[in-house]
């Protein structure tokens, strides 16, 4: 058996015999034959001959498929020069090249990916015989002699596609071969001349002649054109007349965001066919509702107004035009959030660049605010009607309801924008269009949508508001916080738990600002208090509950406010929050009690917040041994899991309690009687065999360390518990 029919059937065993053991050895085989200078023949020979030369064996092999074997050798011949093709005389690599050429013309109506990788082939060998005169010059006139056959021009296509793209694989830097651009577009146009509407053939065309340009506009090949010729260069018209033609309109797109993203002053050329894009193509995609054309369109559109925001806020008819067309593209309904957010790049770029302008240019600035001053404000419209929820997520009553990850990424992006448009509409204006009179009135029905995604926009400006000292009407949040009050626990679900966990966001933002008001301190807390429960909201309020008894702590102190706070920690042993939101809870109440004055008062509040806690951890050391609570592994799990919290929510309350007296706490003092509960239980349990587990034996050294930081001083702590232990502890 020759080497030819040797290739052809270990091809045919590496590809589809069920044993994997023959597959190994077929494999094998391959490789080694790979490394042989039998490749060169053997692959050229399987490639130029006619595929009946494989079936002249005795008996002929029904078992062989030509294709295979024929990509195979295309694939090692690629392989075979890439490592060794510096290395061939001329002559042979004049002869591999012939060879190549015919593979090229054999197959040039198909299969598509045999063609690919015989051209890729051939760009490989093009790209190692650089050194050696004019290798890509002898190519095109080689190429030449298949375009006597019109299936000659797709094999040509296809290797002037792939040559660029090799280059940019292998890191190939050298500039000769952007010399040979005027060749290359001279033929790409003429490829395009010939090519009209008629039949699916043409249409195919068209999309080979786009992707080819693509790989050229990629390699830099428009930089050789001349920029006054721009505008009107033929190659341009082509691919905008292929924005009309559907099956090829995806790929016009990507060679017009290539050229506006990487080539200088054709952003400007761009910009001026805005009118053709936006009125013979968008108007057309919204009216029937093409997302695709929209999409591409947008993508286009934003990548030219990116590249040359400065055009954009000169304020010119084209200018205006793409941001108007943009602002079509934001707020078309599509059922994602993928088109309005390919936008947004572009819209942050352009605030970016006004709010950029120099001192000097501060006149120019403000021209450039007034003139766009309606844009950004019909934008922020448009974004706050796109960030809103789907119907799906809007009638959803489910308890695990949640925004779809398309709207939570959108929401991402959208942050910084929002930031940047509040400052450019100015936060009272930019407020004021997120509260308007009426939609909270109890006389109308509430959108609630549209409040949630306002609530959202309203937490993401805070900072810059509160900067700025801006003061709006909070009552409206105080309604809402008043209708929340009101809904009963068992009907809170679905949607109105993401609008519930953004109120709570907004009342934790603006905590600094609320604080200055005492009477609205109980409603919120109790609305706080109650988000807590809520799996959905339960971080959001324990965030927002920790920031407010920061800034408003001279508010709290009240009896009634100090009893919802107790009422809340009492609570969470039973409602077993995340660790971190159950972190937020402790450190806000502890916050409280920690500053109250009154030490009697102080005292019974701090036992009454760590009872559970007591309790948890007595139930481990007090009752029984760990042999007798194994025997119910669930109910052992349960208990050293409530203790190691307890130990958690200990430390935390060490942690902002600080000894007063450097000598160790008074008899009276709040961290004497937490110490001296503390200290008896902790020497239990790190004597016991509980320890062993990671978990609480964590939480006990946490709550040990803390208490001793607590005390200012670790050995005053000792010696206040003057105890054997000590002297171990010492050491």
């Amino acid at each position: 058996m020759d080497l030819q029919m040797k290739v052809a059937q270990a091809v045919h065993v590496l590809n589809h015999d069920t044993q994997s053991c023959n597959r190994v050895a077929a494999n094998q085989w391959l490789v080694q034959f790979q490394q042989t200078d039998a490749v060169w023949e053997v692959a050229t020979s399987i490639l130029t001959s006619d595929h009946l030369h494989l079936q002249q064996q005795t008996p002929p092999p029904p078992f062989v498929s030509d294709l295979e074997v024929e990509f195979f050798a295309a694939q090692i011949l690629k392989r075979k020069i890439q490592s060794e093709g510096h290395s061939l005389q001329l002559g042979v690599k004049d002869a591999l090249l012939n060879a190549l050429l015919v593979a090229a013309k054999r197959f040039s109506s198909g299969p598509p990916q045999l063609l690919t990788q015989i051209c890729l082939a051939l760009a490989a060998l093009m790209l190692c015989a650089l050194e050696h005169g004019k290798p890509i010059e002898q190519l095109f006139y080689s190429l030449r002699t298949l375009q006597s056959q019109d299936d000659g021009n797709v094999a040509v296509l296809e290797m002037l596609t792939v040559l660029p793209e090799e280059v940019v694989d292998t890191q190939n830097t050298d500039c000769r071969l952007l010399s040979h651009t005027p060749m290359v577009l001279e033929f790409l146009l003429e490829q395009s001349q010939k090519i009209s509407d008629g039949g699916v053939q043409l249409h195919e065309r068209n999309r080979k002649v786009l992707r080819c340009l693509l790989s050229w506009v990629r390699a830099g090949c428009f930089s050789e054109i001349p920029r006054d010729s721009l505008p009107t260069h033929p190659l341009l018209n082509f691919v905008f007349n292929s924005l009309q033609v559907p099956s090829s309109f995806d790929l016009a797109i990507e060679v017009l965001v290539e050229l506006a993203s990487g080539h200088e002053g054709l952003p400007q050329v761009l910009l001026s066919r805005v009118h053709f894009l936006k009125e013979v193509l968008l108007i057309s995609a919204l009216s029937s509702r093409d997302e695709k054309v929209i999409s591409g369109l947008s993508c286009l559109m934003s990548e030219i107004g990116q590249a040359a925001p400065s055009l954009i806020v000169e304020a010119s008819v084209e200018g205006l035009a793409l941001a108007d067309a943009l602002l079509s593209c934001v707020a078309f309904p599509s059922e994602d959030w993928e088109i309005a957010d390919s936008t947004l790049q572009f819209w942050s770029s352009l605030a970016s660049y006004i709010l950029g302008l120099d001192a000097e240019g501060a006149k120019n600035r403000k021209h450039s605010e007034d003139m766009l001053f309606s844009v950004f404000s019909a934008l922020l419209d448009a974004l706050l009607l796109r960030a809103q929820v789907d119907e799906s997520t809007f009638i959803d009553e489910s308890e695990t309801v949640d925004l779809p990850d398309g709207l939570a990424h959108f929401r991402m992006n959208l942050v910084e924008l929002l930031v940047d448009i509040c400052q450019l509409l100015k936060p009272t204006r930019f407020v004021q269009k997120l509260f308007f009179g009426g939609w909270a009135s109890p006389n109308v029905s509430i959108p609630w949508k549209e409040v949630e995604t306002k609530l959202f926009a309203l937490n993401v400006v805070s900072e810059l508001i509160l900067q700025e000292s801006q003061v709006f009407d909070f009552s409206v949040i105080m309604q809402l916080v008043t209708i929340f009050s009101s809904i009963p626990p068992n009907k809170l679900k679905g949607f109105m738990c993401i609008v519930y966990r953004s109120l709570a966001d907004v009342v934790g933002s603006y905590s600094k600002w609320i604080s200055t008001f005492q009477t609205i301190a109980r409603p919120l807390l109790l609305f706080l208090a109650a988000g807590i429960s809520e799996p959905q909201s339960s971080n959001s309020c324990a965030s927002a509950l920790r920031k407010f008894c920061e800034d408003a702590s001279t508010v709290i102190y009240e009896p009634a406010n100090l009893e919802v706070l107790m009422w809340i920690g009492e609570a969470l042993e039973k409602r077993q929050l995340p660790l971190e939101d159950e972190e937020e809870v402790v450190s806000a109440i502890s916050m409280i009690l920690g500053s109250v004055t009154n030490k009697e008062l102080k005292n019974s509040l701090l036992a009454r917040l760590l009872s559970s806690c007591y309790e948890a951890i007595g139930k481990l050391v007090n009752e029984g041994s760990s042999d007798s609570f194994r025997q119910n592994p669930a109910a052992y799990t349960q208990i050293l899991n409530s203790a190691a919290r307890g130990l958690y929510r200990m430390g935390t309350v060490f942690s902002h309690l600080v000894m007063p007296h450097p000598s160790g706490p008074a008899a009276d003092d709040p961290i004497f009687g937490l110490l001296s509960t503390f200290w008896p239980m902790l020497e239990k349990l790190l004597r016991s065999e509980h320890m062993e587990n990671s978990n609480l034996s964590t939480a006990a050294c946490r709550a040990l360390s803390l208490a001793i930081q607590s005390s200012g001083n670790w050995r005053v702590f000792f010696l206040f518990f003057s105890h054997p232990f000590v002297s171990f502890m010492s050491t």
